[in-house]
Protein backbone atom coordinates (compact mmCIF):
# COMPACT_ATOMS: atom_id res chain seq x y z
CA UNK A 1 0.00 0.00 0.00
CA UNK A 2 1.28 3.91 -0.77
CA UNK A 3 2.03 6.13 2.09
CA UNK A 4 -0.84 7.79 2.86
CA UNK A 5 0.83 11.01 3.82
CA UNK A 6 0.91 14.90 2.91
CA UNK A 7 2.53 18.04 3.78
CA UNK A 8 0.47 21.03 2.42
CA UNK A 9 1.26 25.06 3.20
CA UNK A 10 -0.92 28.19 2.49
CA UNK A 11 0.46 31.42 2.52
CA UNK A 12 -2.29 34.49 1.97
CA UNK A 13 -2.22 37.64 2.58
CA UNK A 14 -4.42 36.90 5.57
CA UNK A 15 -2.97 33.15 6.74
CA UNK A 16 -0.02 31.40 6.66
CA UNK A 17 -0.94 27.61 7.43
CA UNK A 18 1.07 24.33 7.43
CA UNK A 19 -0.23 20.80 7.86
CA UNK A 20 0.82 17.67 7.77
CA UNK A 21 -0.98 14.25 7.99
CA UNK A 22 -0.56 10.68 7.95
CA UNK A 23 -3.58 8.32 8.02
CA UNK A 24 -1.55 5.26 8.67
CA UNK A 25 0.70 6.74 11.68
CA UNK A 26 0.43 6.33 15.25
CA UNK A 27 -2.18 8.83 16.64
CA UNK A 28 -0.99 12.16 18.14
CA UNK A 29 0.03 15.76 16.65
CA UNK A 30 -0.37 18.98 17.52
CA UNK A 31 -2.69 22.49 17.01
CA UNK A 32 -1.09 26.26 17.04
CA UNK A 33 -3.14 28.36 15.44
CA UNK A 34 -2.35 31.42 17.97
CA UNK A 35 -6.49 30.83 18.51
CA UNK A 36 -7.16 28.96 21.79
CA UNK A 37 -10.35 27.66 20.77
CA UNK A 38 -9.54 26.46 17.37
CA UNK A 39 -6.61 24.61 18.38
CA UNK A 40 -8.75 22.98 21.26
CA UNK A 41 -11.61 21.99 18.63
CA UNK A 42 -8.29 20.78 16.15
CA UNK A 43 -7.17 19.02 19.08
CA UNK A 44 -10.78 17.19 19.05
CA UNK A 45 -10.22 16.24 15.64
CA UNK A 46 -6.74 14.80 16.46
CA UNK A 47 -7.73 12.22 18.96
CA UNK A 48 -10.85 11.78 17.83
CA UNK A 49 -10.46 11.31 14.70
CA UNK A 50 -7.58 8.85 15.56
CA UNK A 51 -4.86 10.85 13.47
CA UNK A 52 -1.52 11.53 12.97
CA UNK A 53 -2.28 15.42 12.56
CA UNK A 54 0.18 18.58 12.86
CA UNK A 55 -1.30 22.01 12.67
CA UNK A 56 0.55 25.48 12.88
CA UNK A 57 -0.80 28.35 11.15
CA UNK A 58 -1.21 32.11 12.36
CA UNK A 59 -3.54 34.92 10.83
CA UNK A 60 -5.01 38.03 10.95
CA UNK A 61 -6.50 37.42 14.64
CA UNK A 62 -6.81 41.56 15.06
CA UNK A 63 -9.62 41.19 12.32
CA UNK A 64 -11.31 37.72 13.31
CA UNK A 65 -10.88 34.19 13.67
CA UNK A 66 -12.95 33.69 10.17
CA UNK A 67 -9.99 33.67 7.79
CA UNK A 68 -8.13 31.40 9.96
CA UNK A 69 -10.95 29.34 10.79
CA UNK A 70 -11.52 29.39 6.87
CA UNK A 71 -7.94 29.01 5.37
CA UNK A 72 -7.19 26.04 8.11
CA UNK A 73 -10.26 24.19 6.74
CA UNK A 74 -8.79 24.52 3.23
CA UNK A 75 -5.47 23.31 4.09
CA UNK A 76 -6.83 20.33 5.66
CA UNK A 77 -9.24 19.59 2.88
CA UNK A 78 -6.20 19.96 1.01
CA UNK A 79 -4.08 17.78 3.08
CA UNK A 80 -6.44 14.79 3.27
CA UNK A 81 -7.37 14.77 -0.83
CA UNK A 82 -2.94 14.27 -1.23
CA UNK A 83 -3.16 11.68 1.85
CA UNK A 84 -6.15 9.67 0.05
CA UNK A 85 -4.34 9.99 -3.75
CA UNK A 86 -7.34 7.58 -5.49
CA UNK A 87 -8.92 6.84 -2.39
CA UNK A 88 -8.68 3.25 -2.95
CA UNK A 89 -9.76 0.75 -0.10
CA UNK A 90 -11.27 3.36 2.06
CA UNK A 91 -14.29 2.71 3.89
CA UNK A 92 -15.50 6.23 2.29
CA UNK A 93 -18.68 6.70 4.04
CA UNK A 94 -19.18 7.30 8.07
CA UNK A 95 -22.23 8.71 10.11
CA UNK A 96 -21.56 9.61 13.85
CA UNK A 97 -23.65 11.03 16.82
CA UNK A 98 -21.70 12.55 19.47
CA UNK A 99 -23.79 14.01 22.82
CA UNK A 100 -21.89 16.23 24.85
CA UNK A 101 -24.35 17.56 28.23
CA UNK A 102 -26.87 19.10 26.69
CA UNK A 103 -26.07 18.91 22.89
CA UNK A 104 -26.24 16.22 20.34
CA UNK A 105 -24.76 16.56 17.02
CA UNK A 106 -24.95 13.99 13.94
CA UNK A 107 -22.69 14.08 10.76
CA UNK A 108 -22.95 12.05 7.92
CA UNK A 109 -19.33 11.73 5.58
CA UNK A 110 -18.90 10.62 2.53
CA UNK A 111 -15.91 10.62 1.03
CA UNK A 112 -17.25 10.80 -2.75
CA UNK A 113 -14.88 13.40 -4.56
CA UNK A 114 -17.59 16.01 -4.80
CA UNK A 115 -17.54 18.74 -2.20
CA UNK A 116 -20.97 19.71 -0.42
CA UNK A 117 -21.97 21.37 3.24
CA UNK A 118 -25.39 21.26 4.72
CA UNK A 119 -24.43 23.24 7.82
CA UNK A 120 -27.19 25.85 9.25
CA UNK A 121 -25.66 27.36 12.62
CA UNK A 122 -29.15 29.48 13.04
CA UNK A 123 -30.19 29.62 16.48
CA UNK A 124 -26.83 29.03 17.95
CA UNK A 125 -25.39 32.35 18.14
CA UNK A 126 -23.21 32.62 20.91
CA UNK A 127 -19.66 33.21 20.95
CA UNK A 128 -17.15 30.66 22.64
CA UNK A 129 -13.04 32.12 22.74
CA UNK A 130 -14.09 34.58 20.12
CA UNK A 131 -15.50 31.49 17.86
CA UNK A 132 -19.03 30.85 16.96
CA UNK A 133 -21.12 28.10 14.88
CA UNK A 134 -20.16 30.73 11.64
CA UNK A 135 -16.58 29.89 12.14
CA UNK A 136 -17.27 26.60 12.46
CA UNK A 137 -19.31 26.15 8.88
CA UNK A 138 -16.32 27.80 7.72
CA UNK A 139 -14.09 25.65 8.92
CA UNK A 140 -16.13 22.53 7.62
CA UNK A 141 -16.75 24.17 4.54
CA UNK A 142 -13.40 24.61 3.39
CA UNK A 143 -12.45 21.25 3.96
CA UNK A 144 -15.30 19.57 2.53
CA UNK A 145 -14.77 22.09 -0.33
CA UNK A 146 -11.17 21.03 -1.54
CA UNK A 147 -11.08 17.39 0.17
CA UNK A 148 -13.99 16.30 -2.69
CA UNK A 149 -16.18 15.57 0.78
CA UNK A 150 -19.82 15.75 1.30
CA UNK A 151 -21.06 16.20 4.97
CA UNK A 152 -24.16 16.91 6.79
CA UNK A 153 -24.30 18.48 9.95
CA UNK A 154 -27.20 18.45 12.47
CA UNK A 155 -27.78 19.48 15.55
CA UNK A 156 -30.28 18.11 16.80
CA UNK A 157 -30.21 19.35 20.33
CA UNK A 158 -28.21 22.29 22.21
CA UNK A 159 -27.72 25.53 23.70
CA UNK A 160 -24.34 25.90 24.35
CA UNK A 161 -21.99 27.33 21.95
CA UNK A 162 -19.20 25.91 23.49
CA UNK A 163 -20.82 22.47 23.69
CA UNK A 164 -22.40 22.32 19.98
CA UNK A 165 -19.10 23.16 18.41
CA UNK A 166 -16.91 20.63 20.46
CA UNK A 167 -19.51 17.78 19.81
CA UNK A 168 -20.38 19.02 16.18
CA UNK A 169 -15.99 18.43 15.49
CA UNK A 170 -16.19 15.33 17.49
CA UNK A 171 -18.91 13.22 15.31
CA UNK A 172 -16.80 15.11 12.30
CA UNK A 173 -13.81 13.63 13.76
CA UNK A 174 -15.48 10.09 14.43
CA UNK A 175 -16.60 9.91 10.65
CA UNK A 176 -13.03 10.73 9.68
CA UNK A 177 -11.67 7.92 11.49
CA UNK A 178 -13.99 5.06 10.14
CA UNK A 179 -14.27 7.16 6.36
CA UNK A 180 -10.51 6.83 5.64
CA UNK A 181 -10.34 3.44 6.84
CA UNK A 182 -9.02 0.73 4.68
CA UNK A 183 -11.56 -1.75 4.26
CA UNK A 184 -11.38 -3.27 0.81
CA UNK A 185 -9.94 -3.51 -2.51
CA UNK A 186 -10.29 -1.01 -5.02
CA UNK A 187 -12.40 2.01 -4.96
CA UNK A 188 -15.73 1.89 -3.03
CA UNK A 189 -17.76 2.80 -6.24
CA UNK A 190 -19.71 1.38 -9.04
CA UNK A 191 -18.48 4.09 -11.15
CA UNK A 192 -14.31 3.08 -10.75
CA UNK A 193 -13.42 6.62 -9.63
CA UNK A 194 -13.97 9.02 -7.22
Amino acid sequence: MMSRYAAVERNTNETQIRVTLDLDAAVGGRAETGHGFLDHMLEQLIRHGRLALEVEAQGDLHVDVHHLAEDTGITLGQAFAAALGDRSGIERYASAFVPMDETLAHVVLDLSGRPFLAFSPEGFEGVSGGFNAHHLRELLRGFCNHAGATMHVRILAGTETHHVCEAVIKAWARCVATATRITTEGLPSTKGLL
